[in-house]
């Protein structure tokens, strides 16, 4: 895996919202130098604006060669507007890393001149607190080095896996990319039925909160499957087998209306993609 350091020139980072923003906090603190940082955002937010000044990275500079990597971190519906005005700040060398939902690799390389280097990407929100995870996919024309490059900088805000295949983004978008939507439901959910089931609401909102997050903590650090991790808590008709016997019904239970809601999703991701 590449040093940030050592990256061999400029970064331009075009949109610094809320995981534009996150990625550069992360480059910052694992060694990339601010003054190889420039972002590129009409309107960034204020606690973006003020970790500029305070870093010294320039905003919107109206000079500069072109940038070892080119990093999209905007809103895919103003791609076409904004990849029009960025385009032409990219070389023959520049590697171009999407971090867009729904915008295709294809998409992507009609904006800039051919053979351009492109790496499509689809992070998650935990990245906001750099525990997200990206998966990523590159075209034929991303060399090995221009590889680590965006490996290092995606990994800023969390884990990485990579693809040859295009189209398990979308199948990856659904799992990954929603997937915590999925979670904070289940919290949600979790303390509703605690509720019902006679707990204070308040109380049973930190019950519920604490048990997933300890939960997926558990399954970070320990490594282990999750399908023991369930065996492990689950006692012979037990609490637990009592509740799981209803969640894992094989027609109506927990799996196959998360496989439903997933093939759901990654058909809504291929609709967007076009």
């Amino acid at each position: 895996m590449v040093t940030l350091s050592d990256i061999p020139g400029r970064v331009v980072l075009v949109g610094a919202g809320k995981m534009g923003g996150a990625m550069l906090e992360g480059w910052i603190s694992l060694g990339l130098a601010p003054s190889q940082v420039a972002v590129i955002d009409p309107g960034p937010p204020p606690e973006v604006v003020e970790l500029l000044e305070r870093r010294g990275v320039a905003l919107n500079p109206l000079n500069g060669g072109p940038p070892v990597v080119l990093l999209l971190a905007v809103k895919p519906q103003v791609a076409p507007e904004v990849l029009a005005k960025v385009a032409p700040l990219a070389g023959p060398h520049t590697l171009v890393v999407s971090v867009m939902a729904g915008r295709t690799l294809a998409f992507i390389e009609a904006a800039f001149a051919p053979g351009t280097a492109v790496v499509r990407s689809i992070p998650n929100t935990p990245a906001a607190i750099g525990r997200g995870v990206t998966v990523a996919v590159p075209n034929a024309a991303v060399t090995p080095d221009q590889l680590n490059i965006a490996d290092g900088l995606l990994r800023a805000i969390g884990g990485v896996e990579w693809v040859e295949d295009e189209d398990l983004i979308d199948v990856a978008t659904a799992v990954s990319g929603s997937g915590p939507a999925y979670v904070f439901l289940l919290a949600e959910a979790l303390a509703q039925a605690g509720a019902k089931a006679g707990l204070p609401a308040d109380l049973a909102d930190r019950l519920a909160r604490q048990t997933v997050s300890g939960a997926g903590e558990l399954i970070a650090r320990s490594g282990i499957d999750p399908a023991q991790l369930r065996k492990n808590v689950t006692s012979p008709n037990g609490t637990t087998a009592a509740a799981l016997s209803v969640l894992m019904d094989e027609t109506a239970g927990f799996g196959p209306l998360l496989v439903e809601a997933v093939m759901a999703a990654a058909r809504r991701s291929r609709e967007l993609a076009g």
